[in-house]
């Protein structure tokens, strides 16, 4: 029976869990000949929701404002996903959640973004790849800095992700 003991990962849904779409300003803003400064947050949570299964969030956060902090839009996406993830060390679960599942999550929720963008009357906004490791080292390092505080806490991306 060694096989029971293999580790499992499967992906068993991927859903939009929210989507939120403000354009406070309109129709004003589309009159704007400024390009607007775009800021993109991320948050990944995971939390057990049944015998060996997770469920993990991405949630991507897109504001743009024009420089005299004119909101142009604001766009949430939380994009989750239902994941099995049995027989694997419990040091190994928030790594497998928050830097796996993340990369699984990453495309589904940039293509949410950039659709969600276009129908609200912008340009498309463009996502550029993350790295979800060197993430998840540095919220766990600044979790560490902060004495257990919120190591997942919404943080800017690590570099301007639109093209």
């Amino acid at each position: 029976m060694a096989e029971n003991n293999q580790p499992v990962f499967t992906i068993e849904k991927l859903y939009v869990k929210d989507l939120s779409v403000e354009v406070p300003n309109a129709p004003q803003v589309f009159l704007e000949r400024e390009t607007p400064q775009i800021n993109v947050q991320l948050r990944t949570d995971g939390k057990q929701v049944g015998e060996g299964v997770y469920e993990v969030v991405l949630t991507v956060t897109v504001a743009a404002k024009l420089p005299e902090d004119k909101n142009v839009f604001l766009v949430e996406v939380s994009q989750g996903g239902l994941f099995q993830i049995r027989n694997v060390p419990q040091d190994d679960l928030e790594p497998i959640m928050m830097i796996g599942c993340a990369n699984i999550l990453f495309p589904y929720a940039r293509e949410t973004v950039s659709d969600a963008v276009t129908r609200a009357g912008f340009q498309p906004v463009l996502l550029t790849p993350v790295n979800f490791e060197a993430l998840y080292q540095s919220r766990k390092q600044q979790g560490q800095q902060a004495e257990g505080g919120a190591a997942d806490a919404a943080q800017p991306a690590p570099e301007t992700p639109v093209q």
